[in-house]
């Protein structure tokens, strides 16, 4: 029977009422990636002076290198829960990564001056035991790539080891044995093994969700030495690299990536976040920083920030502006695996002299390898200068006073900053960057952060 026109037309009229009155669906928030960030239970035989010389140590001498290309995704986020891994004698962050299929678990320095992920790894005849690998009773248990599906060598003969990886090696008994490497630091650690595909499972930002992360360069280590390893069951490359794990998670999370660094001497069970993807922490900020975030091979792997200055108490410092130049030899850069601020010798000097001068009064000790430390046992109501890092674009850090006036001992401040002798790049660690939300823009190269306390609540 057919339709009359005056049905079509009621019809077609209530259709439209429907369109029109109808809601829109908000677009859905992309999914976040978060880390947590962990933080090492406390060695009793160490005291506070001692780790803080171990950190001093270690800051001086790490500046390492290391060089796969990820096919692009839609962007999402995910989050992995860091903590600080002060207390084990160390100045580094940590974060638990699940790496293979099934996967297993283990704990590696959050590093954004390195881009190499590797992690302490036994596969085939290539034993990984605790000579080789260390026997810190926290670490997790070496990963056994024989008994992942998704764990795949890579060849010594093919272009990508001949060609692309960094410190491989030439020796390639066959075209089908597996690359291996040999990775240096320059504190004299060192790791050795070989280049695979691999995946790590991750959590998205709703917290149900789970996915794996494939076609990660991830470096098989049968092999360590050295101090840096010691707590740890490898290291997360957050570097800026093309075989870096920022890199290939940034690729398909948003082009982006962001941590907030507890205080280095909170409580065991402080937590944050490293996060892939937007981080809504940001979105309740009353006031986000904002400056150029430098990414260029003369400071590669490193981030480095657009630092035009410092004042205390307002003042601003006269600081050679070539200190800040990268064009010069100079410039700064955020390194999550430094502890301390380390400045070129002529912002050093500068620095510390204009705080030592309004610490006038306060009895001085000797506490190596610091040069300015202050018996704080008998100091009453004292203004404590106010140190802030000054960014293009006006973006300026305020860091709280325990991030340059640090403990070293009981009753013992001390400045902390060290020195690198000029022409050199001067390097805002970790301790100057706790308590702060931190953003790597890398797909439009912006610098954001804000004063936070870290957590979600």
């Amino acid at each position: 029977m057919p339709l009359s026109s005056s049905f079509l037309f009621f019809f077609f009229f209530f259709l439209l009422l429907l369109l029109h009155f109808s809601p829109t669906r908000p677009e859905s928030e992309p999914e976040t990636l978060r880390l947590k960030l962990i933080r090492r239970a406390q060695d009793p035989t160490l005291t506070r002076l001692d780790r803080i010389r171990g950190l001093v140590h270690n800051d001086r001498l790490r500046r390492h290198r290391a060089a796969a290309s990820p096919a692009p995704s839609p962007p999402g986020a995910f989050e992995m829960p860091v903590r600080s891994g002060a207390y084990a004698g160390t100045g580094q962050y940590f974060v638990r990564v699940r790496v293979g299929t099934p996967a297993q678990r283990f704990l590696l320095v959050a590093d954004t001056g390195s881009d190499l992920t590797w992690v302490k790894c036994s596969y085939g005849s290539r034993k990984c035991g605790k000579k080789k690998c260390g026997s810190d009773p926290d670490a997790e248990r070496v990963f056994r790539a024989d008994r992942s599906r998704t764990f795949h060598p890579i060849s010594c003969g093919s272009d990508l080891c001949r060609n692309d990886l960094p410190f491989s090696l030439t020796t390639c008994p066959t075209p089908a044995s597996p690359c291996d490497y040999d990775y240096g630091y320059f504190d004299g650690s060192s790791t050795q093994g070989f280049y695979a595909n691999e995946s790590v499972t991750i959590a998205l930002s709703d917290g149900h969700k789970k996915r794996k992360l494939k076609g990660l360069l991830l470096g098989c280590t049968s092999s360590s030495s050295g101090p840096s390893f010691d707590s740890s069951d490898g290291v997360l490359g957050l570097g800026h690299s093309d075989i870096s794990f920022a890199s290939h998670a940034t690729a398909q999370f948003g082009g982006r990536f962001s941590y907030c660094l507890v205080d280095h001497l909170s409580p065991k069970n402080a937590t944050s976040y490293l996060t892939f993807g937007p981080n809504r922490m940001f979105r309740a900020a009353p006031a986000v920083q904002e400056t150029d975030l430098l990414i260029t091979p003369k400071l590669d792997p490193y981030y480095g920030a657009a630092v035009i200055g410092l004042s205390v108490d307002g003042e601003v410092l006269r600081i050679p502006p070539s200190v800040w130049n990268v064009g010069k030899g100079g410039g700064a850069i955020l390194d999550s695996g430094s502890s301390l601020t380390m400045l070129a010798e002529p912002a050093y000097r500068v620095v510390v002299s204009a705080l030592s001068r309004r610490l006038v009064g306060i009895p001085e000790v000797k506490e190596d390898p610091f040069e300015y430390c202050y018996n704080w046992t008998r100091v009453g109501n004292i203004t404590v200068p106010k140190l802030a890092v000054h960014f293009a674009g006006r973006a300026q850090l305020d860091p709280p006073v325990k991030s340059y006036l640090i403990d070293v001992a009981a009753g013992v401040k001390c400045l902390g900053f060290t020195s690198v002798a000029w022409p050199s790049v001067s390097t805002i660690g970790n301790i100057m960057q706790q308590e702060h939300l931190w953003e790597f823009d890398i797909q439009n190269r912006r610098l954001r952060f804000q004063r936070s306390t870290c957590t979600t609540t």
